[in-house]
Parts: structure tokens; C-alpha cells; sequence
């Protein structure tokens, strides 16, 4: 089981609640009726009586660990960010009571591959700790990441994802800046080819982290976010934690 990580303690204490229904692999409802997304996480998806909306492979499998582990139980809520999301829903970290010791809710459902790192900029407490269990349970094939519907898509196959949170590896072709906004371009053609954008908002947060994004041509990287499509299949990039460098 995975133990709270040593920055855990940085986090804002928001009390305790007893978990009384697990809706999917990564939200909850409290007995006192608050509604709880594990923030940092996304777990395979149920359809949930949504229309058009179709069940993620593993999406009961991950359901089923979360009960397991916190259904009924006490858990504790530390907020990193952003607090309460647009749909009332608090956006928290949790931690249960375990045989030996506390357990972060977050990192055990990421170690056993029932989940994949989902982050926002206004709450990225912990994302670097996810990550590193994301990259164990992948090297593992452990849960989504033996699937082929969860697996690393390539640059060039992203025009087959659109419109899906997506972890996508390649090799970036160029880098520039126009107008204030940053492109790193995977093709030959901007127009169609896979490309990331990071509005000149954002920009300063990749600054501040160290990462000079206009060097990163010819480097291979690995980004995650949604795949839309604007002249190509593109990730906006808001925050230096969907980046992640492999080098040349």
C-alpha cells in the first residue's frame, strides 16, 4: 500500500468524512453528502447512464479497489489547490487508516495501474509523486497499462485519439514562438501534424520550473492532456507537469 509522501504534510488540512458511495475509480460522496474528486488522478471511466458515453476497459475494476479500500471508512481530506471544482465538488487528496500505516488513496489506485496522472494548474500538489508511481506501474503493465486503450500513443497516430485525454511520446521536429505563444511542432506540416501550444500566460510557469521549451527542438518528450484538433491534432500545455523530458 502506498504511504503519504513526506510533501503530503505541505497540503491544507480540510478534516474528515466517512466515504459512503464510490461512484467510479477516482469520485466519491461523503456521508455528509459532499461529493469528492481525488484530485491529480483519472481512473477509467463508467458510463454512469450518460448518453454517447461509453465504459472505459477496467472502469469497474478500478471501482471495485476504491470501495475496497475506503468504502465506509474514515478518510482524511488535504487540499493542494484549487478547492472545489465548478460542479461543487471537492477537489482533495485522501488518506485512509491502514494495517501499516496511513495510505494515500491517490497513490495506492496509480501504483496498481487503476489510474493514470491527471493535473491542472491551479492544483498540482503531489503530481510529481504520481508521476513516479505512473512510471512503475507502466514499466509493470500493471491494470490500464497491459491495455491497448490506455497505452502511449505516438505522434503521429494522434490523429486517431482527438478529442480523449491522451499520454503521447515523439520527437519534437521544431520549436518556436509566435506572437507570445510557443509551438512545438512533431511534423513536417503545422497544418496537420501533431503539434503543443503554450499560450504566453503560461509560459512563466515552465520559466520558473527550469524548462526552456524553445530548446526542446530535436529532444524526444513525453506530454499528456486533451487531444483536440485546431490545424492538426494539438495538447495545450498549462503547466510543466504534462511535460516530462526523454532525452535525445
Amino acid at each position: 500500500m502506498m504511504a503519504a509522501p513526506a510533501e503530503a504534510q505541505d497540503l491544507v488540512d480540510a478534516g474528515w468524512g466517512v466515504v459512503a458511495q464510490v461512484i467510479d475509480g477516482d469520485t466519491v460522496i461523503l456521508e455528509q453528502g459532499l461529493e469528492v474528486r481525488l484530485v491529480g488522478i483519472q481512473a477509467p471511466k463508467l458510463a454512469l447512464g450518460r448518453a454517447g458515453f461509453d465504459q472505459q476497459p477496467l472502469g469497474p475494476e478500478a471501482k471495485a479497489v476504491l470501495e475496497a479500500m475506503i468504502l465506509g471508512k474514515r478518510v482524511r481530506l488535504s487540499f493542494g489547490g484549487l478547492q472545489i471544482d465548478r460542479y461543487g465538488r471537492a477537489l482533495a487528496h485522501l488518506f485512509v487508516d491502514g494495517a501499516a500505516g496511513e495510505i494515500w488513496v491517490q497513490g495506492e489506485m496509480v501504483r496498481q495501474g487503476l489510474a493514470r496522472v491527471y493535473s491542472f494548474q491551479d492544483n498540482r500538489a503531489l503530481v510529481g509523486d504520481l508521476l513516479a508511481l505512473e512510471v512503475q506501474a507502466r514499466a509493470a503493465k500493471r491494470g490500464i497499462w497491459a491495455l491497448a486503450f490506455f497505452e502511449i500513443r505516438q505522434a503521429e497516430q494522434t490523429g486517431d485519439f482527438l478529442d480523449r485525454f491522451e499520454v503521447i511520446e515523439g520527437r519534437v521536429l521544431a520549436a518556436e514562438q509566435v506572437g507570445g505563444r510557443i509551438y512545438l511542432n512533431f511534423g513536417e506540416d503545422w497544418r496537420t501534424d501533431f503539434t503543443i501550444s503554450v499560450a504566453p500566460s503560461d509560459t512563466d510557469l515552465f520559466e520558473n520550473a527550469g524548462i526552456d521549451l524553445l530548446s526542446l527542438a530535436g529532444q524526444r518528450i513525453r506530454v499528456r492532456g486533451w487531444l483536440r484538433n485546431f490545424n492538426g491534432p494539438v495538447i495545450d500545455l498549462t503547466h510543466p507537469e504534462q511535460l516530462e523530458s526523454l532525452g535525445l
